[in-house]
């Protein structure tokens, strides 16, 4: 039997903005464009941590292997190392203060004592090489930055050239005892923290530090997969907008389903949510860190993916909610043995067949889907629960504060409903703009505030949104547009497929020809590329039939938002393709 909802989109929408609601809206004029935003949101970052630090000051705020802290330790840790950021570095409202460090404790004491005094977060993607990495610190002229004992090693014999030439003042490391415990031009920040043992904390809360809520709060950055990583900045209100736009899809949920929204709340033990994305990645903090830390969950940190330890801390620290990339969310899926409220995903399209083996696997967990971007600061479009099984290859409804247009990217016009066309999104959690930048702003966002994604989909009549693929990664042979992601749906229905990335090889006639890499499961026993592509043939047109796919064991190559790198698919593919096409030449002229 299909599901029929018990409201519509329509009435769901104004039941979650109505008002009196947690979501009500008002309009705003912010830099001289109208923008809905929710009346109810916190002004700054720095008002949001101190209410949710006072109403769950006595909670798990955080578990990390053998450390725990509550709400009020978190927030005590926090004040300390702002006070300390203030007076021995003079860090102040709107300075900026690059972190650069996998996902620790440290790091989010580092974040919001910097939200406590105004600053500027700037989240450097500690997974870049050590170009980028100074690219980085350097171009957002950071006073001070902080880096774990791994990124320490790496930056040691440059960061001298690096502070010289900038504004940094200090470069403080925090987890030493992981490393060497010394480098050279850098200081132990647990040592600092000791020095200053004493220090006055009670002026961080006293003063009356006047953030507003369109002042400057963060900058993350773009991958940079095809050049250097733009600077996102984005403002208090724009960053935090996703703390409530995080709670819309199950919102919508509850009420799709006949049920209220009011419902009290039972009195259980704490519930943790496990987050295995970077902090340095959108959604790692404002979907995830920061909806756990509104919510008064247990956040808990795994050191590095590992499936089995995971569903360890899953089971040990009562967690409800996990997820990551759709790679991580198939892995626990195909793991089972756990049990979960709610399974997120985002980052990257997922495969049409997760939603069956969430069902089979893990009937009682609620499979929920975000979509966005770091210049939309995380989720514009999201859902969850029965909506996701009746249309299992959408990425959900736009938010509340958040209008979609899908363009003709040559005409600039926009497609009727059902084309395809370039995503255009418009809403208060777009960013401000690319960090000193003007140029690349402006080709992304027009001059009435439509950002274009550079992603190509669709929207169907109800408004759910359909991601087809990226604008370049579209294979175009012998004039049909082929999306890519449609092929890695056709892969993934063999069963020891684990990932796909589908590409183009070239044509003489046709100009491009579809091709694909895939990683197969691990232990999935002997797989030939015929039968994979016979699997695919029955489920796509001719003329979208793989040619070629490479199949391989390791793991593919992924951005740390949890995209496919496909640039170097395209290089593996497209040597393989000469490399067959030169010996099927040789091979037809030996015959002659």
């Amino acid at each position: 039997m299909v599901w029929k909802p018990h409201r519509s989109v329509e009435e769901c929408n104004r039941i979650i903005v109505a008002p009196g609601s947690l979501h009500e809206l008002e309009t705003r004029v912010i830099r001289g464009s109208v923008q809905r935003v929710y009346k109810n949101l916190w002004p700054s970052l720095r008002v949001f941590w101190l209410a949710v630090c006072k109403l769950h000051e006595d909670k798990i705020y955080i578990v990390y292997e053998e450390e725990r802290f509550t709400y009020k330790q978190m927030l005590e840790k926090s004040m300390k190392a702002a006070a300390v950021l203030a007076n021995s570095y003079n860090v102040r409202k709107g300075d900026r203060v690059a972190i650069c460090s996998r996902n620790c404790i440290e790091y989010l004491v580092a974040f919001w004592a910097c939200h406590l005094i105004g600053a500027v977060t700037v989240m450097v993607n500690a997974w870049l090489p050590t170009n980028l990495l100074e690219f980085c610190i350097t171009y957002t002229d950071s006073k001070v930055l902080f880096l774990d004992a791994e990124r320490a090693n790496i930056l040691e014999q440059t960061i001298a050239k690096v502070v010289e030439h900038n504004a940094i003042t200090a470069v403080l490391v925090f987890c030493v005892h992981e490393g060497k415990e010394a480098w050279q031009g850098m200081s132990s920040w647990s040592e600092i923290l000791d020095r200053n043992d004493g220090i006055a904390t009670n002026n961080i809360l006293q003063e009356t530090c006047a953030i507003l809520p369109e002042d400057n709060a963060t900058i993350y950055f773009t991958s940079g997969t095809t050049g250097r990583p733009k600077g996102v900045l984005s403002t208090q209100r724009q960053y935090l907008t996703n703390v409530f736009n995080a709670l819309v899809a199950p919102m919508r949920n509850t009420l799709r389903k006949g049920e209220d929204l009011d419902q009290s709340v039972p009195d259980e033990p704490q519930k943790g949510f496990l987050i295995s994305v970077p902090f340095f990645h959108v959604t790692g903090t404002t979907s995830q860190a920061l909806t756990a830390t509104f919510r008064g969950m247990k956040i808990v940190l795994i050191r590095k993916w590992n499936v089995q330890e995971a569903i360890r801390l899953i089971k040990s620290e009562n967690v409800s909610i996990a997820g990551g990339v759709p790679s991580m969310v198939i892995e626990l899926v195909d793991m089972g043995g756990i049990s979960l409220d709610s399974l997120n995903f985002g980052g990257a399209p997922s495969s049409v067949l997760l939603e069956q083996k969430v069902k089979k696997t893990l009937p009682n967990t609620i499979l929920s889907q975000g979509y966005g971007m770091t210049e939309t600061n995380s989720i514009a479009v999201s859902f969850c629960g029965a909506d996701c099984k009746l249309r299992p290859s959408s990425t959900g409804l736009a938010t509340p504060v958040n209008d979609l247009l899908i363009m003709d990217p040559q005409t600039l016009k926009e497609v009727p409903v059902g084309n395809m066309g370039e995503v255009w999104i418009r809403g208060v959690n777009v960013m401000q703009g690319y960090w000193k930048d003007p140029e690349a702003t402006v080709q992304a966002i027009t001059t009435d505030g439509w950002l274009r994604s550079g992603d190509l989909g669709c929207i169907d009549e109800e408004g759910f949104l359909f991601i087809k693929d990226r604008l370049k990664d579209v294979i175009i042979r012998g004039g049909e547009n082929i999306d890519s992601v449609s092929v890695e749906n056709a892969i993934y229905a063999h069963p020891a497929v684990h990932e796909v990335g589908a590409i183009s090889v070239p044509d003489d006639t046709l100009g491009e020809l579809v091709a694909a890499v895939a990683s197969l499961k691990p232990n999935c026993g002997k797989v030939t590329e015929d039968e994979v592509i016979s699997v695919a043939r029955n489920l796509l047109p001719r003329f979208a039939v793989p040619v070629m796919v490479i199949l391989q064991t390791e793991p593919l190559e992924h951005t740390p938002s949890g995209k496919i790198i496909k640039t170097r698919l395209r290089a593996l593919a497209r040597e393989m393709w000469q490399k067959r096409n030169g010996r099927r030449r040789a091979h037809n002229k030996a015959k002659l």
